[in-house]
């Protein structure tokens, strides 16, 4: 329901479900497959660090795009991580897709949820301090994750982060910079919105 709800074939940046079947103890989704396309964690492998860095702005505009349309959609991926976004490469503009909606929900406005799933080293920081999360605070955290690990070629980890044994590299750009440490606010009242993110004057 959700997949055939946020997208719509070869032009939504969620992959969509082009048929199913019930077999009772089993459902099987036939989705769709874009070629050619790699994940995120492939692509910045095969393209090296200085590339990435002047395509990555391309690539977060397009994320972010797409995380605010299921949003309208009052759809919770949860799970928004390099190897869930593909790369599609048929072109020389790289196109953003999302895949595994398995842990994605309907969502309600201001919706609390206090089991977490999703990869556990990127649990946004309000989940160890107040045992909740909710949906755009979370999904803009992960912008963060996916733009920290893009930037320094590292494993990011909120533990990690939150122990200052994590740090942001100083020679960023002062637009990218002010991105990342917005998105990666521990106080979630503090990140911006998705909206106010693609208005976000380095993704301009």
């Amino acid at each position: 329901m959700i997949l055939r709800k946020c997208s719509v074939v070869g032009i939504s940046a969620p992959v969509s479900l082009l048929e199913w079947f019930d077999l009772g103890k089993e459902l099987i989704l036939v989705l769709e497959r874009p070629v050619p396309a790699v994940d995120l964690q492939k692509y910045k492998a095969e393209n090296g660090r200085t590339l990435i860095f002047h395509l990555f702005q391309v690539i977060l505009k397009q994320l972010v795009d797409a995380v605010k349309e299921l949003e309208d959609k009052h759809i919770f991926h949860r799970d928004i991580k390099g190897q869930n976004i593909l790369i599609e490469t048929g072109s020389d503009v790289p196109r953003v897709r999302i895949i595994d909606f398995g842990l994605s929900c309907f969502v309600k406005q201001r919706s609390l949820y206090r089991i977490f799933y999703g990869n556990i080293l990127h649990i946004p920081p309000e989940w160890y301090i107040r045992s909740c999360y909710r949906c755009g605070p979370t999904t803009v955290w992960q912008m963060g994750v996916v733009l920290y690990e893009a930037l320094h070629a590292r494993y990011f980890s909120t533990a990690r982060f939150l122990t200052k044994k994590l740090s942001i590299k100083k020679r960023l750009s002062t637009e990218c910079r002010n991105f990342l440490d917005a998105c990666l606010a521990i106080v979630p009242e503090k990140r911006p919105t998705l909206e106010e993110l693609q208005l976000h004057p380095w993704l301009r």
